[in-house]
C-alpha cells in the first residue's frame, strides 16, 4: 500500500485524523488555508488557539478539529520565502517533520497537509513539492504512524507539481 498520496480537494471536507493548518505565527486564522480551516472549524478553533501562545516557524502545535470532518489540526508556521538564503528550507522541511511527530505522539494514523507555504507566503511550488516529498518519504520510512499521508492541493496546478514530484520517485 503506497503511504503517501497527492489529491485535488479542499482540505477542510477530509475524513482523516489530523488535517495540516498552513498558519501564521499568532495561530489566530488569516487569508488562504488558514483563514478557510478557521471558518470550516467554527470559532472554537479560534477560542483553543488563543490558548497556546503562538508557533514559531518550523514548529508544530496540535488542536482538537471543532466543526472539521477530522479530529484533530495540526498548525505548522511554514517560512515567507526571501529568495532561498533565508533557511527557508530547512524551515519548510522542519514544518512537514515536526507535524508528523507531532501526530505520531497523539496516534493519528491519516494527515493531509497543505502546500505549506506556496500560497501567500510566496515559496515556489516545485521546490515546495520537492521538500514536502521528501521529508514525508523519508519519514513514513522510519516510523510507523502515520499510516497515511495525503498531500493535498487546492489548484489544478499545485497538483501537477505534487503530482510529478512524487512519480519522480521522490517520495
Amino acid at each position: 500500500m503506497r503511504r503517501v498520496d497527492v489529491v485535488r480537494a479542499d482540505i477542510t471536507t477530509l475524513r482523516v485524523d489530523a488535517i495540516v493548518n498552513a498558519a501564521n505565527e499568532r495561530l489566530l486564522g488569516g487569508g488562504g488555508v488558514d483563514g478557510a480551516i478557521h471558518r470550516a472549524a467554527g470559532p472554537s478553533l479560534l477560542e483553543e488557539c488563543k490558548s497556546l501562545g503562538g508557533c514559531k516557524p518550523g514548529s508544530a502545535k496540535i488542536t482538537g478539529g471543532h466543526d472539521l470532518p477530522a479530529r484533530h489540526v495540526i498548525h505548522t508556521v511554514g517560512p515567507v520565502w526571501r529568495g532561498g538564503r533565508a533557511r527557508e528550507a530547512k524551515l519548510l522541511a522542519s514544518c512537514y517533520r515536526e507535524s508528523l511527530l507531532l501526530a505520531e505522539r497523539h496516534g493519528v494514523r491519516t494527515i493531509a497537509f497543505p502546500a505549506i507555504s506556496t500560497g501567500l507566503f510566496g515559496y515556489p511550488v516545485a521546490d515546495a513539492a520537492r521538500i514536502a516529498v521528501a521529508e514525508v518519504a523519508r519519514f513514513v520510512a522510519d516510523h510507523r504512524l502515520p499510516h497515511k499521508v495525503y498531500l493535498v492541493c487546492y489548484h489544478d496546478t499545485t497538483y501537477d507539481v505534487f503530482s510529478a514530484a512524487t512519480s519522480r520517485g521522490d517520495q
